[in-house]
């Protein structure tokens, strides 16, 4: 069901040489770009008769407005399930719980005396949100995003789902229904690229976006970087990811759960095994079969994820060789399930999330951890951040500087600009002193400068 990786006996390679030893999916983005270009450019030139003739295409659905109306919000918070309704609310509590803390404050620095640099932090004014609703419906990516950028403060939030032609072309009422419990009204039917070029151009219904944000299918982020440029993006997120490093103690039942729960997400989802004990990796591999049978989404997602190129057991000599691995791959989301887990997890240097110890699994931090769930992928972790309230933050310089404390640096100004042959840049320092012939003639180097 699942293959193998030996890694044993030899030393690694290094860098990308050990990356390509990897287990990874297919996911050309580039060549899906190409393919959402044209429907991108028919949302720009067509805005809403474009969506709702999309819609009709992919979804299955002729929409009279893309736009969801207020009633549609309340009639589906009004019928969730109670225990759903008190799920989201404890997953969305925890999430502010944690996003609140990653609020940025001004800062001043007094560089020198009548010379100051303030870094103040200002919202994105505008941020278009995606929840993704094909193969499955996620009210949890809802919170995910929407929770950080109102944290942020971002004062202009609207969501997109697909229509759903089940719910009369309207996205999943769970998903509106997340939408009410959040106090977002601006929610639209719409999916894939079309949902990323109705917010990078603005149709008649909805206005442009300076942001995009949001989980998706290959779709979602080839339109990401078609746009890349013209608004912000977080991520062009790939198939999920779930790597677990674990040694003899991990107890097999949980790390094969821990596999499946991952691989049921998409047939191209990765659930990577990197283990030092033979013996765990058989164990696992027996588990595997029968958590399978006893689960649902067999064939169409978790049987190929796990068959796939994407997904293996990795067995190498150690924890310090797994730990190399692991930040090879830098998984979306990593578990670390070994003896001192915390302390292996603390040596951890490219990941989306860690998850530590065997009562951490990657379905906590899924829906009420308190962290977020939009998380790097595709190797990504080791550059790049998940969703956060930093993610809809600018950082602005404010620079304040008097005449002295302008003349006390200005020579060093002067001596880079004609360094880098910009002769105009030490002009408008000199300008302030006289001009280029008093410079010339009286200014001298400040004594000790």
């Amino acid at each position: 069901m699942i293959s193998r990786i030996d890694l044993r006996g030899d030393a690694l390679p290094e860098g990308p040489a050990l990356r390509d030893l990897l287990p990874r999916a297919d996911f050309d983005v580039q060549a899906a770009l190409e393919k959402v270009r044209p429907i991108c450019e028919a949302v720009h030139h067509r805005g809403d008769a474009a969506l709702i003739d999309f819609a009709e295409k992919f979804d299955g659905v002729r929409l009279e407005s893309v736009r969801v109306p207020a009633r549609a919000l309340t009639d589906a918070l009004e019928g969730l399930d109670p225990a759903v309704r008190a799920a989201l609310e404890e997953s969305i509590r925890r999430a502010r719980l944690v996003h609140r803390e990653q609020r940025r404050t001004t800062h001043t620095t007094q560089v020198v005396p009548g010379g100051s640099v303030t870094e103040k932090w200002v919202p994105v004014e505008r941020v278009g949100l995606y929840a993704p609703g094909g193969r499955s419906v996620y009210p949890s990516s809802v919170v995910m995003n929407v929770v950080p950028a109102q944290e942020a403060g971002v004062e202009s939030i609207a969501l997109a789902s697909p229509a759903q032609a089940e719910f009369g072309g309207l996205p999943h009422p769970t998903i509106l229904a997340a939408c009410a419990l959040l106090g977002v009204d601006e929610v639209y039917a719409a999916g894939g690229a079309t949902a990323v070029a109705m917010f990078a151009y603005g149709t008649e219904s909805c206005p442009p976006a300076n942001m995009v944000t949001g989980p998706g299918n290959i779709w979602v982020a080839a339109a990401k970087r078609y746009f890349t440029g013209k608004i912000g993006i977080d991520a062009e997120a790939g198939p999920t990811e779930i790597a677990i490093l674990a040694d003899e103690t991990a107890d097999p039942v949980h790390v094969a759960s821990d596999l499946i729960s991952q691989a049921e997400h998409d047939p191209l989802a990765a659930a990577v095994l990197v283990t030092d004990s033979v013996e765990l990796a058989d164990a696992v591999e027996k588990e595997l079969q029968p958590q399978v049978a006893a689960t649902k989404h067999i064939e169409d997602r978790i049987v190929p994820a796990l068959g796939g190129k994407q997904s293996a057991i990795v067995l190498v000599d150690g924890i310090d060789e797994g730990l190399r691995v692991v930040d090879a791959y830098g998984a979306e989301h990593l578990e670390i399930q070994t003896a001192d887990a915390a302390a292996v997890a603390d040596r951890v240097k490219n990941a989306g999330a860690i998850f530590i110890g065997p009562w951490a699994p990657v379905s906590l931090g899924d829906y009420a951890a308190g962290s977020n769930h939009v998380l790097p992928t595709g190797g990504c972790a080791c550059h790049s951040s998940g969703l956060s309230v930093q993610s809809f933050l600018r950082g602005i310089h404010i620079v304040d500087y008097t005449k002295d404390a302008l003349a006390e640096v200005a020579h060093h100004v002067v001596t880079l600009a004609e360094a880098e042959d910009l002769p105009a840049h030490g002009a408008a320092i000199k300008a302030r002193f006289g001009g280029a012939e008093q410079w010339t003639r009286d200014w001298k180097v400040p004594e000790g400068k």
